[in-house]
């Protein structure tokens, strides 16, 4: 699904108004009335109310105008508590806030925390309405309409957000200070960013979309598109399998990983390459843990490298050239350790390698301080997956810093290192040197145990073997993570899930993608 920004769905408002001629009035109408429908779809069991809309002075407050009109035409006990003195309100939503009073709505104007808590604290409804801040939002939210967000949030009443609850920042998911935590969201014309990227998207609820009348020629091609990645998105991105394939047909995976305490972050790994259709899977790493990761990998190759005292260095250098020979895609970092010498092989070798790479964990970690090593590399794609924390050392920010700011970080960071930058966590990002983000639509709170990020590793790593360009690979490989923990945790719940039950579910998810993405 195709995500736009708060600032792009402005540039169509304008597109339609002032080039096209349609009356910004009747945009606010239609906008209002399908809002209503909604309402009283999926709260017909609280007619006749009372309704509570609690507006602002801008635009999103006079669709609410429009709600409450309507609702009334309808029957519903409708009060609404606008946060401005009623000379604040200009334009369109001035010209809805009129036809209102002329119908004789209860319209009370609120201009101090007095007044609103006075006024909340009389009403009796079944049902809020949060039209305070739409999508146009940029600063963090203060005073009255802070107060009136804390109320909403208090109460025990189901809540519908007007276009996005207020508070969200409609172009990248942020909280500006408080947000509403909505129970259904009706947006207008298209999705935003906003609304599917975390933090944002936890206040969302359930989302609908609705047409008010913007034709397509309003959107202007996006520099760099933003998409929700759901079943059909997903499916587009599969790899053809030809029947009459063999095992050299579905590319040779690398997958440079483990050390003493950590042959399972290996195992999982090469597993994972397995699972995602890759014909051949090769698991290295310290000669030391050889014979432990030969007795757990059965269908994955292994090959020993030289160790110094548990850890790779630089001294294995001339068999992982050898062993990159004949392989299409080198997956690197699970259960490696840390060190010195180790991080110099790590770096060497991103360097050095012509396949397209994906590099998770102790890669990650021989990176920090050393991200300037990702512009030497002259060879295929490279994938970094790290969590926030790694992240956060990746880019000398604070994991809040992170999380508060998901979106930008992590289209900002891909951009300038040339990478593609899957940052995990809910909502998993997705994003391309050239700007595009894919927001993952899959997965569940199963994933946040140990060895999780290693399937995701070798299943990423599998799809590059097969002939997946980098985005692609590392979109469609998170959606699998995820639909197949989503599928685990229909049968058992999402907590005690191990990262070893991925395995098994992952060609099964695949498969149900294949058969049809809308019947997945």
């Amino acid at each position: 699904m195709k995500l736009i920004s708060a600032e792009q769905m402005q540039q169509a408002d304008r597109q339609a108004i002032e080039q096209l001629g349609i009356p910004g009035a009747v945009l606010m109408e239609n906008a209002g009335r399908a809002a209503t429908e909604l309402l009283c779809r999926n709260f017909s069991e609280l007619f006749p109310g009372p309704v509570l809309i609690m507006a602002g002075k801008g635009n999103n407050g006079g669709d609410s105008y429009v709600m409450a009109r309507v609702l009334l035409e309808r029957g519903w006990q409708v009060q609404t508590l606008i946060l401005a003195e009623a000379g604040a309100i200009t334009g369109d939503a001035a010209l809805m806030l009129k036809v209102l009073q002329q119908l004789n709505g209860d319209i009370c104007f609120i201009c101090s925390t007095d007044e609103l808590m006075r006024s909340f604290s009389v009403a009796t409804p079944r049902l809020l309405v949060d039209a305070l801040l739409g999508t146009g939002l940029t600063s963090d939210v203060r005073g009255l309409y802070a107060e009136a967000i804390s109320l909403i949030n208090d109460s025990e009443f189901p809540v519908l957000a007007v276009d996005i609850p207020s508070g969200v920042d409609g172009s990248n998911g942020r909280v500006l200070g408080s947000a509403v935590n909505a129970d259904l969201t009706v947006t207008f014309d298209h999705a935003k960013i906003g609304h599917c990227c975390w933090p944002g998207a936890a206040r969302i609820g359930r989302l609908e979309v609705v047409e008010i009348g913007i034709p397509a020629v309003c959107h202007l091609p996006a520099a760099a598109e933003c998409r929700l990645l759901d079943v059909d998105e997903a499916a587009s991105l599969l790899p053809v399998r030809p029947v009459g394939g063999h095992k050299g047909d579905f590319g040779h995976l690398l997958v440079v990983a483990g050390s003493s305490g950590k042959t399972g972050a290996a195992t999982l790994a090469g597993e994972a390459g397995v699972r995602s259709g890759c014909g051949l899977v090769t698991v290295a790493g310290p000669a030391s843990v050889h014979d432990i990761l030969e007795l757990k990998l059965t269908e994955a190759m292994t090959a020993p490298l030289t160790d110094s005292a548990g850890l790779l260095s630089e001294t294995c250098w001339a068999e992982l050239q050898s062993l990159l020979e004949g392989r299409q895609a080198l997956a690197i970092g699970p259960g490696l350790g840390q060190g010195d010498e180790l991080g110099r092989l790590i770096r060497h070798l991103l360097v050095e390698c012509a396949l397209p790479v994906v590099a998770d964990a102790d890669a990650l970690n021989a990176l920090t301080g050393h991200a300037e090593t990702l512009f030497e590399r002259e060879g295929g794609a490279t994938v970094l997956t790290p969590h926030p924390a790694e992240m956060a050392r990746l880019t000398g920010l604070s994991v809040a810093e992170i999380e508060a700011d998901r979106f930008r970080i992590a289209r900002e960071f891909a951009g300038e290192f040339g990478v593609v930058l899957v940052l995990k966590g809910a909502r998993t990002l997705i994003a391309a040197p050239d700007g595009r983000v894919n927001i993952n639509g899959t997965g569940n709170a199963g994933l946040a145990s140990g060895g999780s990020g290693d399937v995701l590793t070798g299943l990423i790593g599998g799809l590059l073997a097969q002939g997946l360009d980098a985005f692609s690979a590392a979109s469609l490989g998170c959606f699998l993570h995820g639909m197949a923990a989503d599928q685990l945790a229909m049968v058992q719940g999402n907590a005690g899930l191990k990262a070893s039950d991925l395995l098994a579910e992952i060609p099964v998810a695949r498969k149900q993608l294949t058969q049809g993405g809308s019947n997945a």
